[in-house]
């Protein structure tokens, strides 16, 4: 493509999500490596600097060649390259006061160019700890927020633009049409110089899969959750049924009666004439798996530990059938956030080991046994294709997703009793809203400027509508650093909430039984209110060593997402969760139930 536009990739989460973005606007857009030298990028029509972990003044900070302001070609800076911009060209970044995750307010002060058409004021989404202090000479600010002076910033003569927020997530509202101002506007490029326009994925993904595999045939270990069912019907369509091999091991970290739903959804697929997939064998591998999980309770040890068992299972099962013929290969319904989350991406950090990414997996990978038809999609995208050129059952098209190592990530333990800790901070906080509240000692994982955070969480308690939640919940994660996650509580069996602490737990059959139980009921709620909620994209259902004698806590987290890159709590009508919460609390030996009322950033999407 001699029409493209170039995204460095600073090692950020969403850099692929820049491409993307600009691949639906009909342009061309590649990602290449950071330091790739100025000389081998004269052929594009515009660069993205795209954002990252890093600070400008780490010694090992990714840094760009001073070439490239000197091309006259186009260049915007996002989050961590709206910093380094400033930085290499005279301006001055600082650590600022207020870190921001999330959403934010802007006003932009000069809408010309890149806010061209756009509204004075807008919603943007920010992640960053750093700022910008004082720009470089001949730029101007074009936009800020209360706790970011320079949100925006351009030097128009020369075509160079930074923002600090970030325009390709779906939280930015005039985002896409900020990206389209740079495309068009700003490099110039005509509606004739349009040149992305993708027909059919699914032709040519058949034939990378016939590409990868070789001839050898490929063994699919199916959960019947989206992605891994894609990639499964991907690879019987493009080698033929006997040549690919389902296998669906019931863990027991799944949820309740998943078994028997999972069987009767592959009943129902037809892939390439193929009236019925009974390639699918089924393995009952539970005690193994919880037996595993013994007195572990930290939570990379945990996705260590289930990754690896599944390798166990699966090398087993490769000895038995290589025995003659070593012909087989791994199928993996591997998805792009899985990789950038794991750290797999040049330059980015790692937020949580996805259990596709465990280190005996990495090594199948280098050794070219493995095949990931739809690694570079998002969810979204896996969805498009299943719908739309797989034609599969709507159920399955529209099913939550569900985390790889199952409930073991939401039944959260803990090796010690712990007491709840109030915070003078957050006391101060919640006091001018009228409420109290305390932080529980244990740490959950959130990702924090393209960083993994592992930081405790506020739960708060009193009398608050659900948008002055959200707008609380920001507040205490960007004023108290050790907080990167807020939870609510919506109801408690007990008057004295004083009493309430951290018990000793880890993983065993009657607390996956009882968290079972309550994912059922949220389940059921979700599918009997359906006309009553916000569009939910996930439901996680959570289980908390908190409570009073020996009981626990159920923690509700329902999401808004369309990649799962970014995500905002879902705003459910107060009376809804009082209502499901209730039925909740009729679960032996649960007290509490929680609202996680957190964005990501700065919270991941599961607690672990």
């Amino acid at each position: 493509m001699t029409q493209k536009i170039v995204i460095l990739n600073a090692g950020g989460q969403y850099s692929h999500l820049i491409a993307r973005k600009i691949r639906e606007l009909g342009v061309y857009a590649e990602i290449d490596d950071f330091e790739t030298d100025a000389a081998e990028l004269t052929h594009a029509r515009g660069i993205i600097i795209s954002g990252g972990p890093d600070s400008v003044y780490d010694s090992n900070a990714p840094k760009i060649s001073m070439g490239l302001f000197k091309m006259g070609i186009p260049i915007l800076g996002i989050c961590y390259g709206h910093q380094l911009m400033a930085h290499m060209l005279g301006g001055e970044v600082k650590e600022g006061k207020v870190k921001e995750y999330g959403t934010a307010e802007i006003n932009i002060m000069n809408n010309d160019s890149i806010f061209n058409g756009l509204p004075d004021k807008q919603t943007v989404w920010m992640s960053h700890g750093d700022l910008i202090e004082k720009l470089p000479e001949g730029f101007e600010n074009l936009s800020a927020s209360d706790n970011c002076n320079v949100a925006a910033m351009a030097n128009l003569e020369k075509r160079l633009y930074g923002l600090q927020f970030h325009p390709e997530v779906a939280h930015s509202t005039y985002g896409k049409d900020i990206l389209k101002n740079f495309l068009f506007n700003i490099c110039k490029i005509k509606e004739e110089e349009k040149n992305w326009n993708p027909k059919s994925r699914k032709n040519t993904l058949l034939c990378e899969i016939k590409e990868k595999s070789q001839g050898r045939k490929v063994v699919f270990f199916v959960s019947g959750g989206i992605d891994s069912t894609v990639a499964f019907c991907l690879c019987v369509e493009a080698l033929g049924k006997e040549n690919v091999k389902g296998i669906y091991i019931d863990t027991g970290l799944m949820r309740k009666n998943e078994t028997e739903t999972i069987i009767n959804n592959f009943e129902k697929i037809k892939v390439d004439n193929i009236e019925k997939l009974d390639n699918i064998e089924i393995l009952d591998k539970s005690n193994e798996f919880i037996s595993s999980l013994r007195n572990v309770y930290d939570p990379e040890e945990k996705r260590q530990i289930i990754g690896k068992m599944f390798v166990g299972v699966e090398k087993n099962i490769f000895d038995k059938i290589n025995s003659s013929n070593n012909r087989w290969i791994l199928g993996q319904g591997t998805i792009y956030p899985d990789t950038i989350e794991s750290g797999c991406s040049k330059k980015s950090k790692k937020i949580k080991t996805h259990h596709n990414r465990v280190d005996e997996i990495l090594k199948l990978i280098k050794e070219n046994k493995v095949i990931e038809p739809i690694s570079e999609f998002y969810k979204d995208e896996v969805r498009k294709l299943a719908k739309e050129e797989l034609n599969l059952p709507e159920n399955i098209v529209k099913k939550e997703p569900f985390p790889g190592p199952g409930l073991a990530v939401r039944c959260i333990c803990n090796p010690e009793e712990k007491i709840v800790e109030h915070d003078e901070e957050l006391t101060s906080i919640l006091s001018k809203h009228g409420l109290k509240g305390f932080i529980a000692p244990v740490k959950t994982v959130g990702v924090q400027g393209d960083f993994r955070s592992y930081k405790e969480i506020a739960i708060i308690y009193g009398n608050i509508s659900m948008s002055g939640l959200g707008r609380l919940s920001s507040e205490i994660v960007n004023t108290i650093n050790r907080i990167n996650r807020v939870a609510y509580i919506v109801n408690t069996t007990k008057e004295d909430i004083g009493k309430i602490r951290i018990h000793k737990a880890y993983i065993d059959r009657t607390r996956l039984s009882i968290l079972k139980e309550a994912d059922y009921i949220v389940r059921k709620f979700v599918e009997n209110n359906r006309e009553r909620l916000p569009d939910i994209w996930q439901f996680p259902v959570v289980l908390f060593p908190l409570g009073y004698d020996r009981d626990e806590t159920i923690v509700l987290r329902p999401i808004l997402s369309t990649d799962g890159m970014t995500a905002e709590f879902a705003k459910i009508d107060k009376n809804l969760i009082e209502r499901v919460s209730q039925e909740i609390l009729k679960i032996n030996g649960i007290s509490t139930v929680l609202y996680d009322v957190t964005n990501k950033p700065p919270a991941t999407i599961e607690w672990e």
